[in-house]
């Protein structure tokens, strides 16, 4: 965030190397990070502590030291997995054969979208990002709950018709109340009539992913407001 310098040792000299403008700054995306408090013992910030701590007070020997600790301990977990058989199954990096790195599962390179994405988070783990519409997926998977319940809807209307026709006479079909009560067609649904057949409540995981849009919503504007009392 600040001016970068290129100290030549030889003759002292100093050059610019980076100047981040006012500009370039406002057009940066707005960072959160996880709450120390609510890290996990895993995650790099609260494990690297110490070496961080000692590397801020210059003190170079304690960071050796504490940096040697963490890796002797990773060291003897790797030797009693070895020892035990036990396949070490990393929950968020998978290994590129191809490039013989380790990539993160859910990496996000598509480019920023201004207009429709609202904030990129990490969720236990997973990188996400709110936008200001559903998704494709969602709405997707949504499309074809509401067609899976008009089909169910139309086989029943179907079976109840077949059943109408071989339990009553024929003399009487016209007279004789059925004992089905669905309708004997389905015509184009409106917006009412999809909530006289249910089809408010789709399904548990349209329903789940609607709760939980709305929970990253309510964060989102809880951090906008914190962020909007900061600059005040």
């Amino acid at each position: 965030d600040g001016e970068v310098h290129i100290n030549e040792l030889k003759n002292g000299n100093t050059e610019m190397f980076w100047n981040p403008s006012s500009e370039v700054r406002r057009q940066r995306l707005k960072r959160h990070i996880v709450l120390f408090e609510e890290q996990t013992d895993f995650e790099s910030e609260r494990l690297w502590q110490h070496v961080t701590s000692a590397i801020n007070k210059g003190d170079q020997h304690r960071a050796t030291q504490e940096k040697f600790v963490l890796e002797e301990e990773q060291r003897n977990a790797a030797r009693e997995r070895r020892e035990s058989g036990t396949e070490w199954k990393p929950l968020l990096f998978q290994h590129d054969a191809g490039t013989n790195e380790w990539r993160y599962k859910y990496e996000d390179l598509r480019p920023w979208d201004p207009l429709n994405d609202i904030a990129q988070f990490e969720k236990d783990g997973i990188l996400q990002t709110m936008e200001r519409h559903l998704s494709t997926r969602m709405s997707n998977h949504k499309a074809t709950c509401i067609n899976n319940q008009i089909t169910r809807h139309k086989r029943s209307a179907k079976d109840c018709r077949r059943r109408k026709t071989s339990d009553q006479p024929s003399n009487h079909s016209q007279n004789t109340e059925s004992s089905c009560s669905t309708p004997e067609s389905v015509q184009e649904l409106s917006d009412d009539d999809g909530k006289y057949l249910g089809f408010e409540s789709l399904c548990a995981q349209c329903g789940k992913e609607m709760n939980h849009l709305k929970e990253i919503h309510s964060a989102v504007l809880s951090l906008q407001k914190a962020q909007q009392d900061i600059h005040r």
